[in-house]
């Protein structure tokens, strides 16, 4: 057997350092993703009658605990990317004439991304358009709390004087 030359072993000696501080480095990372992968899809024991998460409510006096999986919601709360795609999307409705479509896509966006005022602005004209004054006056409303110094300001509170002396009138009619 003959022993590598002095270039060959240096040439070796390059890539197997960086190639054993990989694996030594990428190891714990593997090791945690087939350990969430062999957790997740084991079968779950059958609870017995009585045990504490007992699906048979007549055996334990006590309610099943709520877990996670349960009570998680069906989309993330805070989805900032999310809410942009609802609100370009709930734009598209709205140009379209698809009204109840906008609506729920601007408040999809608002539930995305709390904070974030441009939803309102838009759902406060999708509600106008569709006639709910007392709901387009609340978005409008949101939109200049969160926003204050908007460009569009002093157009949105007039549109805000409007719909309110509207509703106004509407209510001394009907009392």
């Amino acid at each position: 057997m003959q022993r590598p030359t002095t270039a060959r072993r240096d040439s070796i000696g390059r890539w197997l350092l960086p190639a054993a501080v990989f694996v030594l480095l990428a190891a714990p990372a593997l090791h945690a993703q087939d350990s969430q992968g062999e957790s997740s899809s084991t079968t779950p024991k059958p609870l017995q009658p009585g045990a504490p998460d007992s699906p048979h409510p007549k055996s334990s006096n006590k309610k099943p605990k709520d877990t996670a999986a349960n009570s998680a919601p069906d989309q993330p709360t805070w989805d900032p990317l999310r809410a942009e795609k609802d609100l370009e999307v709930g734009q598209f409705y709205l140009k379209k004439g698809d009204i109840d479509a906008a609506i729920d896509r601007f408040q999809d966006a608002a539930a995305a991304k709390p904070g974030f005022a441009i939803p309102y602005r838009y759902l406060g004209e999708a509600q106008e358009k569709r006639g709910d004054k007392r709901e387009a006056l609340k978005s409008y409303r949101r939109y200049l709390d969160l926003y204050p110094h908007a460009e569009d300001a002093k157009k949105i509170q007039k549109k805000i004087d409007k719909l309110w002396s509207e509703v106004g009138k509407k209510d001394k009619s009907a009392g």
